[in-house]
């Protein structure tokens, strides 16, 4: 590759085959976009994906990538960071594939703070096996496994991160390309596991799932734009804010010249060491509220590949290097004759 890469030396020449209007257009453009500026060789980056639509991503992007088993994206990307630390590894999955059969193996990656990015596409229902209801569609979704309305509690995303451990955790929108390219670097730019929910369409089988916050007339009241060190305002011209108090959110009415802060309005900091504030952000779901969307938390922790090096040295330094020849012919052994 000759010159300063661009978006299309991280195309691939293969054709993508997603409905049309789909948020994964967009995703993948943006997501091609921000590889050519992260300054990481085409054959350092891994795409990792398990079933699902928005799991035939690995086939889009010419880079190293693995189009695996369905919820086993996590695991398969665990074994690729751990033998090759040096390697930028992402995974791609949706809310069906993350959450239900791969939720075990997503809450484990998650724990274990390994430099990952991991992106979960969620469009709340399940497109590429026709629409039935996914681990976060909402209450009351009537679909062909669902006709008189799910009536399984939806599992939030961000609320699962934050259980696990996670140590960044942050949420895009499809169509809002220079907010989702920024959380995208961002999230490579943590050390440690990166969890990015993407806020994405299915115009087939769940279409406008995210009208409110995809429609930019809408958007000033449906969504709550976090940046660090400012208060948590939302509406027009930010009359409205979200007061925390007692780990408790409720909604704030503001008056023209009011202080948000002096009125009670949080900060936002996705730096606490505390999860309890990201968690409070977590439920903060529509109508009643608006839907936080950035970086709701970033800390610091050591990472798993890190730790696991310092145990790896610390073992060469008081036992000496290992002998596997020397470790099979140790204790008991037998010698099979015919």
């Amino acid at each position: 590759m000759s010159g300063a890469p661009t978006r299309k030396d991280f195309a691939s020449s293969q054709d993508v085959r997603w409905c049309p209007g789909c948020g994964d257009y967009s995703i993948l453009a943006n997501i091609q976009k921000v590889m050519a500026e992260l300054g990481v060789p085409r054959e350092n980056v891994v795409f990792v994906s398990g079933i699902g639509c928005s799991s035939r991503f690995p086939y889009y992007m010419n880079t190293f990538g693995f189009h695996t088993i369905h919820g086993r994206a996590p695991a398969f990307a665990s074994g690729i960071k751990l033998s090759r630390p040096e390697l930028s590894v992402w995974v791609v999955t949706g809310d069906g594939d993350g959450l239900s059969i791969g939720g075990n193996h997503l809450l484990h990656a998650i724990r274990r703070n390994m430099d990952l990015q991991i992106l979960l596409f969620n469009n709340r229902v399940y497109g590429l096996t026709k629409g039935q209801y996914s681990p976060t569609s909402r209450q009351g979704m009537r679909t062909k496994s669902s006709p008189q309305g799910s009536i399984d509690h939806p599992i939030e995303p961000i609320a699962f991160a934050l259980g696990a451990g996670a140590t960044f955790v942050a949420r895009s929108i499809d169509v809002d390309g220079p907010h989702l390219q920024q959380t995208l670097h961002r999230a490579h730019a943590h050390k440690g596991t990166a969890f990015v929910e993407i806020l994405q369409n299915c115009p087939v089988f769940n279409d406008k799932e995210w009208r409110e916050l995809e429609d930019r007339t809408t958007r000033l009241e449906a969504a709550l734009l976090l940046e660090d060190g400012q208060p948590l305002v939302f509406g027009a011209e930010g009359r409205r804010g979200i007061r925390i108090e007692n780990g408790v959110p409720s909604v704030a009415e503001l008056r023209e010249g009011d202080d948000p802060v002096a009125a009670g309005v949080a900060v936002h900091r996705s730096g606490h060491e505390s999860p309890s504030y990201a968690f409070a952000l977590a439920s903060l779901v529509r109508p009643r509220f608006p839907i936080p969307i950035g970086v709701i938390r970033a800390v610091e922790e050591p990472t798993y590949e890190a730790v696991l090096q310092d145990q790896i040295d610390a073992a060469i330094a008081t036992r000496g290097p290992g002998d596997l020849s020397a470790l099979l012919h140790s204790g008991d052994t037998w010698t099979v004759e015919e």
